[in-house]
């Protein structure tokens, strides 16, 4: 019952319990309390609102950051992840396979203040070796959601 309910809210975490249960075939009760047992594991861990940005007045700029670090003796790359995750203006960390060790997304107001955040604090640490920021300029589709809706032609169809 587990990987039914975390597969659907995990696309929809607003879905009612009591539709959940009907879902899977069983009491509403045994939905909250898994979910419940799920989120002290730590097996959830939170529930999140995606929006897409483009459509508010809100100025936003969302960057991917490859980071070549040095990993520390004993600990990998866990410390290093840990100082940049402690970071505000950060949203992921992951440890990726290839050319880098890390790949950090982050959020800003322009693309200046995401520069100024690579250079003054991230490339700053003394265990990076080197950065590349990809700076996003369209999203198409996010966390299975599809954002960018393909162009219809609205025009009405004259045939002879």
């Amino acid at each position: 019952m587990r990987e039914k309910i975390l597969s659907i809210i995990e696309r929809n975490s607003r879905i009612d319990l009591k539709e959940l249960a009907v879902i899977l075939g069983v009491e509403e009760t045994d939905v909250v309390n898994e979910m419940a047992a799920m989120e002290k594991e730590g097996i959830i861990c939170g529930y999140h609102t995606m929006i897409d940005w483009e459509k508010t007045s809100v100025e936003k700029v969302t960057a991917l950051i490859e980071v070549r670090v040095t990993p520390q003796r004993g600990q990998g790359f866990d410390n290093i992840a840990e100082r940049i995750y402690k970071y505000p203006e950060v949203n992921s960390v992951y440890l990726i396979s290839g050319g880098y060790d890390l790949l950090v997304t982050l959020e800003g107001k322009s693309l200046k203040e995401v520069s100024a955040f690579v250079s003054d604090k991230l490339s700053a640490l003394d265990t990076v070796l080197s950065t590349a920021t990809h700076f996003i300029l369209k999203k198409y589709k996010d966390h299975g959601t599809i954002l960018a809706k393909k162009y219809e032609d609205e025009r009405e169809k004259i045939t002879p």
